[in-house]
């Protein structure tokens, strides 16, 4: 191999590498903000001056998974059409300011209006985040990457958990949305100084100029590309026999954020209705999340090998016998053993989808794609922890966890289906090194 190529592969490692940093720290915050409801949940039912009853949290929970709907949906094109990194810059601004709006709500009228304005920041995000991640790794390590990007979710749910623990006694739930105000202080100025704009991206816009110059500042040679696409957006996501397979999609998506959105939400309330302290309880949700960390990096190297729907589809199914026997009443070890497994395939499975996704629309589309797959989801994350909210206030806790196994069943039949009809894209090869001089 010529030292040429050593080069390059090293430095365009180094510009992927680059990219899932900075990603990884916006989405870790994501997560925070995403999950700060579920682990401050416990002390907003016990502030007799909130007034907030087990019914209304679980519609309240919902405000953000509905403006995450939204938000999905409504990003994915306008990223197709702007470009990743403004997008990512807004949705990142958007969600810190609304956290503010909510540690300092004089009412559950306002609260639940900053958390639906967070929502619309956190859907945006993630689905640009995914899409960054996938247009700069090598195609053999996309999967990977992709999951280890998602581990940030989950290090945001630990964080959150962590913060509730730490919090919720001292200082009070409102302080815990104060610090959801940090990433615009932190994650934004990074976004702006140091995270590049898809290349990828930029040629198939025609901005091939813009691509050029970047390009030439990390080192790296343009991706070789189709020629700038005419048009992408949602009618994209139909053509050429693409119609069944994202309806697919979507529908694996739905179930798997019903599961995804309302365990996170009602982990920790369930277990205490199960007979657990407090403490326990919130644990709970920090054992699941790292339990999800660990998922995501295994789900990504047989992902890379297997292919991403055949995994998801596998780890639907395990994440459905965990989540049901979390159920059971078992010793508090044991417990702990089935929560973190729980927690192995009931995040990754999900990301699997999105995986998948990434590989199976081209450029022009495939933010829109992975958008819109996420936002038609967020239907599924919006019921999820209403439903949990309906069943806690009737008294039938006991179901929550059958009916979040079935979801995962839901999402099974789905993926395995989207898999059959659809096939695998090659991403666009990795930047490499550009000629001497640069």
């Amino acid at each position: 191999m010529s030292s040429t190529s050593v080069t390059g592969g090293t430095r365009s490692g180094r510009l992927a590498g680059l990219v899932v940093a900075i990603c990884w720290l916006v989405v870790l915050f994501d997560g925070v903000d995403l999950f700060i409801y579920g682990a401050v949940l416990p002390g907003m039912l016990d502030d007799p001056a909130l007034g907030l009853t087990k019914e209304a949290a679980g519609s309240l929970g919902s405000y953000a998974t509905f403006g995450m709907l939204l938000g999905a949906l409504g990003s994915g094109p306008l990223t197709d059409r702007i470009g990743r990194k403004k997008m990512i810059i807004a949705s990142t601004a958007l969600f810190s300011i609304a956290s503010g709006i909510c540690a300092a709500a004089p009412s559950l009228t306002v609260f639940g209006l900053g958390r639906f304005i967070a929502g619309l920041g956190l859907g945006g995000l993630l689905p640009i985040a995914l899409t960054m991640v996938a247009e700069f790794a090598p195609a053999k390590r996309r999967n990977l990457l992709i999951g280890s990007l998602m581990t940030a979710h989950q290090a945001g749910g630990i964080l959150a958990a962590t913060l509730g623990l730490w919090l919720l006694d001292s200082y009070g739930w409102r302080s815990a949305f104060w610090i959801g105000v940090l990433p615009l202080f932190i994650a934004v100025p990074l976004v702006l100084r140091y995270l590049p704009e898809s290349l990828s991206f930029l040629i198939a816009r025609g901005r091939t100029d813009e691509a050029r110059r970047i390009a030439s500042d990390h080192g790296v040679e343009l991706p070789s590309t189709t020629a700038p696409a005419a048009s992408g957006g949602v009618p994209a996501l139909f053509r050429g026999g693409l119609w069944q397979p994202t309806l697919f999609f979507w529908l694996a998506s739905f179930g798997g954020l019903l599961l995804v959105y309302g365990v996170n939400t009602w982990l920790p309330t369930m277990m205490r209705a199960e007979g657990y302290d407090l403490g326990s309880a919130l644990s709970f949700l920090i054992v699941i999340n790292l339990g999800g960390i660990v998922g995501m990096l295994v789900a990504g190297r047989f992902a890379d090998r297997f292919g991403a729907v055949r995994v998801a589809a596998i780890w639907f199914t395990l994440t459905a016998a965990g989540v049901y026997l979390l159920g059971i009443r078992t010793p508090l070890a044991v417990t702990y053993a089935v929560v973190f497994l729980a927690g192995v395939f009931l995040f990754s499975a999900q990301t699997m989808v999105y995986a998948a996704v990434t590989s199976r629309y081209d450029t022009a589309a495939r933010a829109t794609a992975v958008g819109s797959t996420a936002g038609m989801g967020r239907f599924g994350a919006v019921l999820g922890p209403w439903l949990g909210g309906q069943l806690m206030a009737g008294g039938n806790q006991g179901w929550g966890f059958t009916v979040f196994a079935g979801a995962a069943v839901f999402a099974v039949v789905f993926v395995s289906l989207a898999g059959l009809r659809s096939q695998e894209r090659s991403a666009e090869p990795t930047p490499s090194l550009v000629g001497a001089g640069h």
